[in-house]
């Protein structure tokens, strides 16, 4: 019979203003049955009435955050009763800067859940700081600072659209300057600094790690051939340990100082030889930004 068979569970939060919305839409582009604004106690006989549908529902996608107020509190007792049902469920956890979270809401002019007597950072700060330990326990983390509405569907499409194809793990590999500060979204972080730096060779310098004459210069270099073996390994050693603990996407960092030239070379690199395996994106965060300062 059908009616018992298992459903991907999704349960979206996150910080307001940080584009659940925006998740939910497309999430429910590709096949999930999704409600928005649920509350917590519902969440079981949601379950139990999509598990009883006789197959018809595989996917399902709750969003619940602080605009449940004073129901929103239950949700770490109702994950717990999921887990000791045997449900499984993964929690896609949505944030941005406060910058940002604050420039969205002054152009939406709506007013955050949890504003009431303070401005809209205080309650911004008070969200962050209620949400730490579901964030902690989050499988998916999407920062959506830098984000475009066409970036979070890319990013949500590839991390959801092969789920029913047993694709149940993603990795995000990104590419960053530390100038502009570490990815806030990740979950391993290497400093590749330590190796030759193109940007002082002067007919290297306004070319990027895309471009053969920087990746040639990168593993010319022992060191580099060295990293790559041992950074790949250990990648290698990690990943089952993470799909045993029940993580779906991770999303590991690679700094240089501009995230021009080494990040990218190697970003692209440890990419590539992860590929066979794993289902794999990547994301050169600060390429765009080193460009336009080379132009100015």
């Amino acid at each position: 019979m059908e009616e018992n068979k298992p459903i991907r569970l999704v349960i979206v939060t996150g910080l307001s203003g940080a584009g659940k919305t925006q998740a939910i839409r497309c999430l429910e582009d590709l096949g999930f049955f999704c409600v928005d604004n649920l509350p917590p106690l519902l969440i079981p006989k949601i379950t139990e009435l999509c598990q009883q549908s006789g197959g018809k529902v595989k996917r399902v996608a709750l969003v619940m955050d602080v605009r449940g107020t004073r129901f929103f509190g239950s949700l770490d007792e109702e994950l717990r009763k999921l887990s000791h049902l045997g449900i499984k469920y993964e929690i896609l956890f949505l944030e941005a800067s406060d910058a940002v979270l604050v420039r969205r809401y002054k152009e939406s002019r709506r007013q955050h859940p949890l504003e009431e007597d303070r401005s809209v950072l205080e309650a911004i700060k008070a969200e962050r700081e209620r949400l730490q330990g579901l964030r902690g326990a989050a499988n998916i983390i999407l920062d959506t600072t830098e984000m475009t509405v066409h970036d979070l569907k890319k990013s949500i499409n590839e991390i959801f659209e092969d789920l029913d194809n047993g694709t149940r793990f993603s990795i995000t590999m990104i590419s960053f300057g530390y100038k502009y500060g570490i990815p806030l979204d990740a979950d391993l972080v290497m400093d590749v600094r330590f190796l030759p730096n193109p940007h002082y060779v002067e007919e290297l310098k306004n070319y990027t790690g895309l471009d053969d004459g920087v990746v040639e210069y990168l593993f010319s270099c022992k060191e580099t051939k060295d990293f790559l073996n041992l950074y790949s390994d250990l990648l290698g050693f990690l990943m089952p340990f993470y799909i045993r603990e029940g993580k779906t996407h991770l999303v590991v960092a690679i700094g240089c100082t501009g995230g021009q030239h080494r990040s990218v070379a190697l970003a692209e690199c440890l990419a590539a030889g992860l590929r066979s395996n794993y289902q794999v994106q990547v994301h050169h965060r600060d390429l765009p930004r080193a460009r336009v300062e080379e132009i100015l």
